[in-house]
């Protein structure tokens, strides 16, 4: 067979079902190849190759499994650096086959040849280019087995033409094992018992959430920990479906607009328990002055993440599942009573300053904060929250609230406008049953807007809301708090989103005044498929709390000056 049916064959034995791509002429033998087999991989033609990347990362957050885009070569390829950067800073597993010239014109300028291997290689956990038909098999099992295989990641196959149309005699390949490479390292005996030794003599400990939680499924293995001593914890922005919002332990986000409470007491806690999380500058403000006071204990199991950043005073390397596991039997039941009291004022003092206005306001326009709230409880907060890049961001993350694992899609790391309307596709294929909910701004929609024209082929059920402020409404925050208001460039233009939606066959709706909300919101969740739901809120709302740049964790501003 050719190397593109071994592709096709490769990835059907990884137990890949779902793909996104867009073809080109680089990659039209593996195209050809998918057309015999539509009845086992189902493809999603996206309308950019952006998107594909992007669709692709919000199927593997929601499902757990590998995300595997399609692409050709040259601007095939680069449309989906973006995405492989993401993906990588937010430990995203993804499978990326871009075509290429044939192995003979390789570095003579072909037409559409970039150097895919050389761009990706820093922004990707393994990158290959497959130059002949017999090692397509043998590539494929590795790709995934890295991919998905402890710390996750993007991998990158960069996939000659004459690799694509050379003939081989199929074998399947099973790589489970590479020399030198330890993706899970057995948890230490040694250093669980300092970690619990650490924890049962604490008087102030506190838990950070990370992703790694969701990532290893040891979302019941946290809050086994968490009850039995009765520990406060805060979420990273990636791990906030790690733990239910209502749980009683559970004191909200940590970071730059975070909550007060699990920001303030970082620098008054005894000891710091760090699952699954890298310690990001937005989660720490000042390196100085952040949890100088505690003992640290770091879960991870990626070395390198260890000392990075924070200083640790106990190491557990491994998968936080496993490394939980063998923590739980050696910690002794606990109350922490009095500690965990402390956190009740910040929560008032945050309530009474903020969110009871950002949810409840007295009047004027709507509020971003009162919309994503409104959504959360019309889908009993069972939904998956996905959100572009800024304000609409951090409202949702703040806002929103989560019964269920898995069930927040949002750029971290990189920070990508644009990602949200093609995760959020990925989302409904990665999670067929459960409602999906995207928040975006006018200026991250337009970003990637196209896609519409995805969501209008597949019937993709995305609930769109569009929080639209004319403004890029974070950077427009920080010119009002850090630039005298000077307001360069970030007013926006804005379309007539409703029509443009109605001109891809999505039904939309407008929300201007306030008692229109509760009946558009019925509206979008009650109707089959996709809906637009375009809300005109407070063109200079702002997220708060904040911690300025560079300023100390505790030192949250509840009002802007």
């Amino acid at each position: 067979m050719t190397g593109a049916e071994s592709l096709m064959r490769s990835l059907e034995l990884e137990g890949v079902k779902t793909l996104f791509g867009y073809p080109g002429g680089a990659i039209i033998p593996v195209y050809d190849a998918l057309y015999d087999h539509h009845d086992t991989l189902n493809h999603i033609l996206v309308r950019h190759e952006q998107g594909a990347v992007h669709a692709a990362q919000g199927f593997a957050r929601v499902s757990g499994e590998v995300g595997v885009a399609i692409v050709t070569s040259g601007p095939g390829a680069t449309n989906t650096v973006t995405g492989v950067a993401d993906a990588m800073i937010d430990s995203t597993p993804l499978v990326v086959i871009c075509g290429q010239t044939g192995a003979a014109q390789l570095g003579t300028d072909a037409f559409q040849e970039v150097d895919v291997v050389g761009m990706t290689q820093p922004i990707s956990k393994w990158n290959y280019q497959i130059r002949r038909a017999e090692d397509v098999a043998w590539a494929v099992s590795r790709a995934f087995y890295i991919a998905r295989s402890g710390r996750p990641g993007p991998v990158v196959l960069d996939f000659a033409r004459n690799a694509q149309v050379g003939e081989v005699d199929f074998e399947p390949a099973r790589v489970d094992f590479i020399r030198s490479y330890v993706p899970a390292p057995k948890p230490d005996a040694e250093a669980v018992a300092e970690a619990a030794r650490l924890i049962n003599n604490a008087v102030k400990p506190l838990v950070l959430v990370g992703q790694g939680v969701e990532l290893a499924g040891a979302q019941q293995e946290l809050r086994e920990l968490l009850e039995k001593a009765q520990i406060p914890a805060g979420c990273t922005l990636l791990g906030l479906s790690a733990l239910p919002t209502g749980h009683p332990l559970n004191k909200g986000m940590l970071g730059m607009h975070g909550n007060l409470g699990p920001n303030v007491m970082t620098n008054q806690c005894d000891v710091l328990i760090a699952i699954g999380m890298r310690f990001d500058d937005r989660v720490t403000g000042n390196l100085k002055t952040y949890a100088r006071q505690a003992k640290v204990i770091h879960f991870d199991i990626d070395p390198s993440e260890f000392n990075k950043l924070v200083h640790a005073d106990c190491k557990v390397l491994g998968d936080c599942r496993e490394t939980l596991r063998a923590l739980l039997p050696l910690i002794k039941p606990n109350t922490h009573q009095s500690w965990v009291d402390g956190f009740a004022p910040y929560a008032e003092q945050e309530y009474n300053k903020v969110i009871r206005g950002a949810i409840h306001p007295e009047g004027g326009p709507l509020l971003m904060g009162e919309v994503v709230r409104a959504v959360s409880e019309a889908t009993q907060h069972q939904a998956v929250l996905v959100t572009d890049v800024g304000q609409n961001q951090m409202f949702a993350a703040r806002y929103f609230q989560f019964s269920q694992p898995r069930s927040i899609v949002t750029s971290g790391g990189c920070g990508t406008m644009g990602f949200g309307l093609p995760a959020a596709i990925g989302a409904t294929f990665g999670a067929p049953g459960r409602t999906v909910c995207l928040f975006v701004g006018d200026g991250g929609l337009q970003m990637t807007l196209q896609e519409l024209g995805t969501i209008m082929e597949q019937q993709a059920p995305v609930k769109i809301i569009l929080l639209n402020n004319n403004y890029l409404g974070n950077v427009r925050q920080w010119q009002t708090m850090f630039w005298n208001h000077r307001y360069s460039f970030t007013p926006m233009m804005n379309p007539d989103y409703e029509l443009i939606a109605k001109a891809y066959g999505i039904p939309a709706r407008t929300a201007v005044e306030r008692p229109d909300l509760a009946a558009a919101i019925d509206e979008m969740l009650g109707t089959d498929g996709p809906f637009l739901l375009q809300c005109a809120v407070r063109e200079e709302d702002d997220v708060l709390p904040m911690t300025p740049p560079g300023a100390n964790v505790d030192e949250m501003l509840l009002e802007i000056q």
